[in-house]
């Protein structure tokens, strides 16, 4: 552990701050200052990273927002809208002194919450407050890959190509527009609003732009069936995104996206290929995502509640009552929900 002392920063506006990033282990895109400025510009977070710097070279992690809501209360997240991010501290004992110098921010900034996507190492027997699945595949080469895939998901990979569908990979504007389009109508038919377009926006500007990340879109006959956005930096690769037209499932267009990026990502050399979060409760997609020859592990989300002093379990927020009303909206006046709520719920 270094001996030199721990500073607040703005990855945004600190000089060279994805370099230090690069050099530290079990990093992904989520720590760079491009995902700070994604979240920053769409929704005003105040990013307050904690770092420990040791001989020029960054030794401690810790990146957090602070969200400032009306509606959801004052609270502190590491990171919003991040699968996960774990605390990269390497002292479960000098975690804990970050932790109470996080909670003197908290308490200064009437936080009601300060909460963490990972770190379960750092937190041992504390009370989490979500579960999820990750699952990551080790990429290797093509013809290893291949034979790893579950026959059922080999089956859909050759019926999409047998029905002509056509993958095309690139960072334009266009293809980004199309995914916004399929975005709406996948949200909206799993009862959830669809992101600010303003936020997509901001992704394009500053991620895929900038070539840090791709989209993956499925067609046929002009048509765009599916489209899928990801993510690179240094050797991980993550799934952000997965959008379809319903009207075209049966074609398994979301099966070659991913096949197709897979192989992508194979040839440039990256190593992980991170699939996301899963819920619990969601067997299909837990399923669909360990048909590629993933590996699956826990992720444990942590709530510290400023009230009560304690860390607490938490639901989790994507399933309720709400999506059947959110289902039965106007695609316009469900944009228009989401360009409201997002802001407030990261």
């Amino acid at each position: 552990m270094a001996d030199e002392k721990l500073h607040f920063i703005n990855p945004i506006n600190f000089k060279n701050w994805d370099d230090y990033v690069l050099t530290i282990k079990n990093t992904s895109i989520f720590y760079s200052s491009f995902w700070a400025k994604v979240l920053q510009q769409s929704y005003g977070y105040k990013p307050i990273y904690v770092t420990q710097f040791s001989n020029s070279s960054l030794e401690t992690l810790v990146p957090l927002m602070s969200i400032n809501s009306k509606i959801t209360g004052a609270r502190g997240v590491s990171l919003p809208f991040t699968d996960y991010c774990n605390p990269l501290v390497s002292d479960q004992k000098y975690f804990e002194t970050i932790f109470q110098e996080l909670i003197s921010v908290g308490q200064n900034s009437n936080w009601k919450s300060l909460e963490f996507k990972g770190g379960a190492e750092l937190f041992q027997d504390k009370q989490c407050s979500l579960n999820f699945y990750n699952h990551v595949l080790h990429l290797t080469d093509e013809t290893s890959l291949h034979a790893k895939l579950k026959t059922n998901t080999k089956r859909n990979i050759k019926k999409a190509e047998r029905e002509g569908v056509q993958v095309f990979i690139d960072n334009s504007s266009d293809s980004m527009e199309n995914f916004y389009r399929l975005n709406c109508i996948t949200r909206k038919k799993h009862g959830l609003p669809p992101q600010p377009k303003q936020f997509f926006k901001n992704f394009y500007e500053f991620i895929i732009k900038e070539n840090h990340g791709i989209i993956v879109s499925a067609v046929k006959n002009d048509t765009i069936l599916a489209a899928s956005i990801f993510l690179h930096f240094k050797d991980r690769v993550v799934y952000k995104y997965g959008a379809s037209d319903t009207k075209h499932l049966h074609l398994r267009a979301n099966n070659l996206v991913m096949w197709e990026a897979i192989k992508y990502y194979t040839e440039k050399k990256l190593t992980f290929f991170d699939f996301g979060k899963t819920d619990l409760t969601n067997e299909g997609l837990r399923r669909y995502k360990l048909s590629w020859g993933a590996e699956e592990k826990l992720i444990k989300y942590f709530k510290y509640d400023f009230i009560t002093k304690k860390f607490t379990k938490e639901n989790y927020k994507e399933n309720g009552w709400y999506n059947l009303i959110f289902r039965k909206m106007p695609l316009p006046i469900l944009r228009a929900t989401g360009n409201i709520l997002y802001k407030h719920v990261g």
